[in-house]
């Protein structure tokens, strides 16, 4: 044993023996830091230096995402639409109830012509809506920009057909597309509060201008009251429900003889005057700043939306036009094959036709009073731009709850009343004005995606 080591068994016995040695002891240096220290230490250091690193990356990332962030497409944790949900809107506001009287316009040209221009006016369609999703996009995308953290009553920032033609073709052009739009979503809406009202009259026996008011009630609660899951959820449902009818009428229809019968002729000069009517069938247009909206901007679902979508109604119109036109070249005169489906003792195909004319208003309608009332929104909060009370007022105090809630949904609800009013009013007063509507609705429905 040396001394040192005698020393410090010293001192582990007696204070007094510890302080006598530790005079006796040579001064040495500062002892060396222990190598584990000094690995922590150099640890320490560089996890630091790879956090500013990383802080200094995601701030220039932040600054490049900043420039090009119309550009880029939102983050699978920021997606709240579904591609279904989207696909649903554009196939329920597509089908219509008229869908099943096109044959019987489209009997003169016959199968195969009315098919061709059936395909072509999909595929006219298909561009137009591909080019107002690209615009709708830029512009959502821009909006969303301007206004971060701030959301709308429905939670959803929806770009009108007026911001878009504004944008691409100036002031005349906005104005232009406006009062086409305009003039072309009331009448719509009168035609789609009229039918309703005259399929629940055969159906439950109530008055029509009531029958008409209460259909048009539902949907607008729904819009106003419920959130947009809720009003996703309820559209898919009906349009689930709607195509399970409509394929059911089709079986039931080549049953009764339908697709047999069917020829390759046809008359081609005969085919003009089919185009609008098959417009009117497929178009969907106004429906597009909704689902930019409902799908947070997101480009390639957007187009697969619309793709899809738009394939479902081509693929059910061209089946239930051959069908439909078998049937009539069976019955040798020209008949709706709606009527003729309907001369059947069978009495379950009438429920089955007024269920799906039902279900098929009641979808284009509440895809028509989505885009209606949000375009009106929009134009209410340009005028009304000084309402800066909506960001105190997204945590409202316990009282005055009623009052608070009027604040942040007067504009939506204003809005509504704008679109549904004046529609009610003209079918109320006028229960026939079903055809008249439609007439118009078929003429002008083409104008607007043509000007955009």
């Amino acid at each position: 044993m040396n001394l040192h080591s005698i020393i410090i068994s010293s001192t582990l016995l007696c204070p007094k023996v510890r302080i006598q040695c530790l005079r006796l002891l040579p001064r040495s240096p500062l002892p060396s830091p222990c190598p584990r220290t000094t690995l922590q230490n150099l640890q320490t250091s560089k996890r630091a230096k790879r956090y500013n690193r990383r802080l200094l990356c995601f701030e220039q990332k932040e600054e490049g995402l900043q420039s090009t962030e119309e550009l880029q497409p939102v983050s699978s944790s920021e997606k709240k639409g579904t591609v279904a949900g989207a696909m649903a809107f554009i196939i329920g506001t597509s089908i219509g109830s008229g869908i099943l009287a096109i044959p019987e316009k489209a009997s003169p040209a016959g199968f195969f012509p009315s098919s061709i221009s059936i395909i072509i006016c999909w595929g006219f369609l298909l561009v137009e809506a591909l080019v107002l999703v690209e615009i709708s996009v830029v512009l959502w995308r821009r909006k969303k920009k301007k206004k971060k953290g701030e959301e709308g009553e429905t939670g959803m920032e929806v770009i009108s057909v007026r911001t878009m033609a504004q944008e691409t073709l100036g002031d005349f052009g906005g104005t232009l597309a406006t009062v086409t739009y305009v003039f072309l979503g009331y009448t719509s809406m009168v035609a789609y509060i009229s039918k309703s009202g005259e399929i629940l009259l055969q159906s439950f026996n109530l008055p029509s201008p009531l029958s008409g008011f209460l259909f048009t009630l539902f949907f607008s609660l729904l819009i106003s009251v419920g959130r947009t899951r809720a009003v996703d959820q309820v559209n898919q449902w009906l349009t689930a429900c709607m195509i399970g009818l409509l394929l059911g009428i089709e079986v039931l229809a080549v049953q009764f003889g339908g697709w047999s019968a069917m020829d390759g002729g046809g008359d081609w000069r005969k085919v003009p005057t089919t185009i609008p009517v098959i417009i009117f069938a497929l178009v969907y247009h106004d429906v597009i700043p909704v689902l930019c909206a409902y799908l947070e901007g997101d480009l390639p679902r957007l187009r697969v939306s619309v793709l899809l979508g738009s394939i479902i109604p081509l693929l059910a119109l061209l089946v239930w036009d051959e069908i439909a036109l078998g049937l009539l070249a069976q019955a040798d005169q020209l008949i709706d094959p709606v009527e003729l489906l309907l001369s059947v003792k069978w009495s379950g195909i009438s429920y089955m036709v007024e269920w799906f004319s039902l279900l098929a208003v009641g979808t284009s309608m509440l895809g028509t009073l989505l885009s209606f009332s949000a375009f009106f929104k929009e134009q209410l909060s340009n005028i009304f731009s000084d309402l800066s009370t909506r960001e105190a007022l997204k945590e409202p105090p316990k009282f005055c709850l009623m009052k608070n809630w009027w604040e942040m949904h007067k504009l939506g609800l204003t809005a509504l009343a704008i679109a549904v009013g004046p529609s009610l009013l003209v079918s109320t007063t006028n229960p026939d004005s079903f055809s008249a509507a439609t007439d118009i609705a078929v003429s002008k429905q083409n104008q607007v995606p043509a000007v955009l």
